[in-house]
């Protein structure tokens, strides 16, 4: 374990703050999260309070002022730094509303966060990124997408195509293709991506992985599961520590074909599979390769399934569902138009959401969708917000539209530009509209960014998902903020000039920069014609928060800092700044990032938990680490240290 484990040159996210700290819940929300106390207001090393009582220390200039804020206390300088936002009490000593945050006002519940992430604004930047090519030829265009904790990410394509850009090697290398009557195939289908010098080492990969899904196992090794043809119930293993790269395979592991799945990552490591085409089913897949699965019947991708039209075509709208773990155990899935909550060792459906209205948001017409970061409080006794976002997808008949196999008159429609949230552990969940995107897109990712925003990029503003079914490239990648207020929410950032639309992928790097690989949209590897080329260059896009005046305010993570985390107990993150710099609570959050499986448009298993934080002294950071499995699966996380959004270096950490 500690051979994989490797301290990350720098990356972190920026960070939002927002509204005032609760004192109470006035709703009784369960998703509601609110923080206790009632500390003096020195600067630094403790929690702020909710306002209950007088400042002790400045009695006569601000009473009552204890907690929960962003403002300064210019009567106080020296005693309260950036902590007297929670209202000024009355003589009682009661603790007011929180009307005087700077930032938020005081309707907490609009955000999803509720107090703020930290005492002051965050930093904010006018920088809008910068793109580079990272490597000019990777050699296999990337379909299906995993980071290792090994800093190496691992894509591939698939094996029934015909050949790739990349030879095997070395040269006469020629194993026999099951895919192709066992003809020789000389090329690769899979790589082993080195993140930071650019070099692409062939993977041998037997069964087709077409159209798979995938997680990391615990140990950190990659499985990946299902396809097509040969590879249609196949489970695959990739470990970090083979010299050389070779995926170990189990042809008929699962229970049902699984092409166009969704994977979810349980609390004891072990996986849904859910769906594929014509699957409507899930199997449960153990953390081993010779593990034995279970198959599980689950009626609501049947019940979601866009009917057999035109020719005997399927047109499901609802493959590659979205499928999130709860923080119950339960998982939770939203695929075409509707979601469900369900048990996943019995799969008894355990709680059903409204439908969203208006369109599609799976594959083919290809939407995206994130859960918001996990807040938790240091002593686990306050309600953990649990908020899903989907953003952008097609009409139902958008593929129908457009498709030959469809229609000799293609139409490519425009994308949805919409978001939507629902916070889906409430008593009677809604949907609720978020801002719209800057600009509509389908087959897009949404990342989860290091300091808890979101970044869209990829995908297209017309057509959907589907061999040459888009156009009109959505070149501009854009960060969502939903801490901000409503019509704030979204900011575009410095276009690439490669589109990257059908079979793109990308991630986050522990450098916080962002890896941005395929786009394929032929049925072979395809560099001329009317249609958009084959894309083989790897580029890296270093966001809004990698601005270079921000490097003054970035903290560095030391070895010092505990790299193996038990579930539940407390640990030590050490930094320092550059120049000497001392920061206290309130200064700093710390993030744990689960780096996702992505096809498709969609991060499967991407997760995102902010730990609560004890206290910070002399750049010493006291956090516990998250209770159970069912906030955070066991397993390779990025941790970051974010001061006021500026992000600082990233480590891998393990978890258990």
């Amino acid at each position: 374990m500690a051979s994989i484990i490797k301290l990350s040159v720098f990356l972190l996210p920026l960070l939002f703050a927002s509204l005032v700290l609760a004192h109470t819940n006035p709703s009784n929300d369960p998703n509601y999260i609110t923080d206790d106390g009632n500390e003096p207001c020195t600067p630094g090393a403790s929690p702020p309070g909710d306002g209950a009582g007088p400042n002790k220390d400045c009695p006569n200039k601000n009473k009552g002022q204890g907690g929960g804020g962003g403002i300064p206390n210019k009567d106080c300088p020296n005693k309260n730094k950036g902590q007297g936002g929670g209202g000024a009490a009355p003589a009682d000593g009661k603790g007011g509303a929180g009307k005087g945050a700077i930032y938020g006002g005081n309707d907490v519940k609009a955000s999803f966060f509720g107090p703020p992430l930290y005492q002051q604004p965050p930093l904010e930047s006018k920088y809008m990124g910068e793109w580079k090519i990272h490597n000019p030829n990777a050699g296999v265009s990337a379909m299906q997408y995993q980071l290792m904790p090994n800093n190496r990410a691992v894509w591939f394509d698939t094996t029934n195509l015909g050949p790739s850009a990349l030879e095997l090697g070395p040269k006469g290398n020629c194993p026999p293709n099951p895919d192709t009557n066992n003809e020789p195939d000389c090329f690769a289908h899979a790589v082993s991506y080195d993140i930071e010098s650019g070099v692409t080492t062939p993977v041998y990969i037997r069964t087709d992985p077409w159209c798979s899904s995938g997680h990391l196992l615990p140990n950190g090794d990659l499985m990946s599961t299902g396809g097509n043809k040969m590879g249609f119930r196949s489970v695959r293993i990739l470990s970090g520590n083979t010299p050389t790269p070779k995926f170990e395979e189990r042809e008929n592991a699962l229970g049902a074909n699984r092409w166009y799945p969704s994977n979810c990552v349980l609390e004891d490591g072990s996986a849904v599979v859910v769906g594929g085409r014509d699957a409507y089913s899930y199997d449960l897949v153990p953390p081993q390769v010779d593990g034995k699965t279970q198959l599980f019947d689950f009626p609501f991708l049947k019940q979601t399934t866009d009917p057999p039209v035109i020719q005997g075509f399927y047109v499901e709208n609802n493959l590659y569902p979205f499928v999130f773990l709860l923080p119950d155990g339960n998982v939770f899935i939203f695929a075409n138009d509707r979601a469900i909550a369900f048990d996943p060792k019995t799969g008894k459906t355990v709680k059903e959401f409204p439908p969203l209205e208006g369109t599609s948001r799976n594959y083919p017409s290809s939407g995206m969708s994130a859960l918001f970061p996990l807040r938790l409080s240091p002593k686990f006794d306050q309600p953990i917000n649990v908020e899903v976002v989907v953003c952008g997808g097609n009409s139902h008949d958008a593929i129908n539209q457009v498709d030959k196999k469809y229609t000799q008159n293609p139409v490519f429609v425009p994308a949805n530009a919409d978001c939507n949230r629902i916070k889906v552990m409430a008593d009677k969940p809604v949907w609720e509209k978020e801002q719209d995107m800057p600009t509509p897109r389908t087959m897009g990712d949404l990342l989860q960014l290091p300091n808890g925003q979101f970044l869209l990029i990829n995908g297209a503003k017309k057509g959907c998902s589907g061999w040459e079914d888009g156009e009109d490239p959505n070149l501009t990648p854009t960060v969502y903020m939903p801490e901000k207020e409503m019509g704030k929410r979204f900011k575009e950032l410095q276009p690439t000039t490669i589109p990257r639309m059908y079979h793109s992928v990308s991630s986050v790097l522990p450098d916080g920069k962002i890896l941005v690989a395929g786009s394929n949209a032929h049925q072979f590897y395809t560099f001329d014609g009317p249609y958009y080329p084959t894309e083989l260059r790897v580029e890296k896009f270093s966001p809004h928060y990698l601005d270079p005046t921000f490097d003054k305010e970035r903290p560095v993570i030391n070895f010092g800092t505990d790299i193996v985390l038990k579930y539940g107990k407390p640990f030590k993150v050490t930094f320092t700044m550059k120049p000497d710099k001392q920061l206290g609570y309130g200064d700093i959050i710390v993030t744990l990032l689960y780096p996702p499986f992505t096809t498709h448009g969609f991060s499967q298993n991407q997760r995102m938990i902010i730990l609560g934080v004890e206290g910070v002294d002399k750049n010493v950071v006291s956090a516990v680490a998250p209770p159970s499995g069912k906030i955070a699966p066991p397993g390779y996380y990025l941790l970051f240290v974010n001061n006021r959004s500026v992000p600082s270096a990233g480590i891998w950490v393990h978890l258990d």
